[in-house]
């Protein structure tokens, strides 16, 4: 059978990617070739790595997202603020935070968590870190080049946010190529209503 490397996610619209393609500029990527910056386009917020599944697995964990996402109303989320993590003493996520109601995002994490632990996916053991992801460091990275990543990031600064309307969840696959991770929505949920929105 037909495994799909999957997971779920929020996309983000046009407006904001075309957002974090600026900010991305500001880091000067061109100066740091040992960072793979992550193409703007296929940005996203990752709620729920669920790795290889079975296409016949689509159908129940589409009805655990809309059971979780019953009762949950839209919310607004803003983009706003760099960072690294571990740390920037040494980093190898770059990545800009979220603010605005990331209590309601984070309680919708937990209830599509705890929806699809019932299906033997097993709950995260790390706290939930809302974030978007701009690149990633390269293993062979050296402490210096680390360093003049960590200083282009405070120097940087976002100050401004850049505020969006979340409204529903998708299921997403992810084919992996040389060139990068391709994304393809499989299906998406209406907040509130736990309706489907698109069914590919």
């Amino acid at each position: 059978m037909e495994k799909i490397r999957a997971f779920i996610a929020i996309e983000l619209a046009e407006e904001v990617k075309a957002w974090l393609s600026l900010v991305q500029s500001r880091l000067r990527p061109e100066q740091h070739p040992y960072v793979k910056w992550v193409d703007p386009v296929a940005i996203h917020l990752t709620l729920k790595f669920l790795g290889n599944i079975d296409q016949e697995k689509v159908s129940p964990i589409t009805k655990a997202m809309s059971e979780a996402a019953q009762g949950i109303s839209p919310f607004r989320l803003e983009i706003g603020g760099l960072g690294a993590f571990p740390n920037l003493r040494r980093p190898q996520v770059v990545w800009v935070g979220l603010g605005g109601e990331v209590e309601r995002l984070a309680s919708l994490q937990r209830a599509i968590d705890h929806s699809l632990a019932a299906l033997g996916f097993p709950k995260e053991s790390r706290p939930f870190t809302a974030h978007l992801t701009l690149g990633r460091l390269r293993e062979m990275a050296s402490t210096e080049e680390r360093r003049r990543m960590a200083e282009a990031l405070l120097a940087a600064k976002v100050e401004e946010v850049f505020p969006f309307q979340v409204a529903e969840i998708s299921l997403m696959r992810s084919t992996l190529t040389p060139k990068g991770a391709i994304y393809n929505r499989i299906f998406s949920i209406s907040l509130e209503s736990g309706l489907p929105t698109t069914n590919f």
